[in-house]
């Protein structure tokens, strides 16, 4: 009887023992895990917030690739962008915020003018200008944007929200377009021809046609043709030529 007593007892606390161990092994196991992740964490340092400034504005001569000899050079206010106090790019007119995180401006930059015969000579740099840069003011990249049919001589661009409203010129400069693209999309949602319209060595700078006028509610975008008037009625990503009918029935419903 002593025997199975005995027995008995000695196998409860091998079992106890057993259940103990096996506990204190899932414990050292977590705990070794824990530890594992902690360092592989610290090994990459925490993103570092970026700072998205804009610096003093300064005047610059800008003369076109269509000026003819002689002629004077329009004057430009430009001012750079500065990413972690580091000059990125040279932007011109105000930024557009689309978010707080995003905004959009529009960028100069210096272009080597020099003749071949001139290159012993320092480099003639001189100012043009350029397309539409989109910032993060998060990560601070910046990236430019295509605007199809943008002509950075012709165009005179109108932002709303994510949307842009501008003149488009083909490459011959005899058609010019109504157009409304979206920064997230590749493809205009708008692209109709202005049928008077057109641009040649004469036209003077961002008169492809005035710049389209924006209307929030219900959301418009308006285009003169000479002496027409087209709106168009942005909804999501689709444009449509608006109904003033429609127009009339919405404004007596508010």
């Amino acid at each position: 009887m002593a025997d199975l007593v005995t027995s008995g007892l000695v196998a409860t606390l091998f079992d106890a023992y057993a259940r103990v161990m096996i506990h204190s092994r899932s414990r050292i196991r977590a705990a070794l895990l824990l530890m594992f992740v902690g360092v592989t964490i610290s090994a990459f340092p925490a993103a570092k917030p970026h700072t998205v400034t804009f610096g003093k504005w300064i005047t610059v001569q800008w003369l076109p690739n269509t000026a003819a000899i002689g002629e004077k050079p329009f004057a430009l206010k430009v001012r750079p962008l500065l990413v972690d106090t580091r000059v990125k790019e040279f932007t011109l007119g105000s930024p557009h915020e689309v978010t707080d995180r995003l905004l959009v401006v529009r960028r100069i930059f210096r272009v080597n003018d020099s003749l071949p015969q001139e290159s012993a000579t320092p480099p003639h740099w001189q100012w043009q200008r350029g397309g539409w840069l989109l910032i993060d003011r998060v990560t601070g990249h910046i990236s430019a944007i295509n605007l199809p049919e943008f002509d950075a001589f012709y165009s005179p661009a109108s932002w709303y929200r994510d949307y842009a409203a501008y003149c488009g010129v083909s490459d011959d400069g005899k058609k010019v377009y109504a157009i409304v693209t979206q920064i997230s999309r590749r493809k205009p949602i708008l692209k109709k021809p202005l049928s008077t319209a057109s641009v040649n060595e004469n036209t003077p700078p961002d008169s492809a046609c005035p710049t389209p006028a924006w209307q929030r509610t219900p959301m418009r975008v308006s285009f003169e043709d000479g002496q027409q008037k087209q709106t168009f009625a942005i909804r999501g990503h689709t444009a449509d030529l608006a109904n003033d009918a429609e127009d009339g029935e919405e404004e007596a419903s508010k």
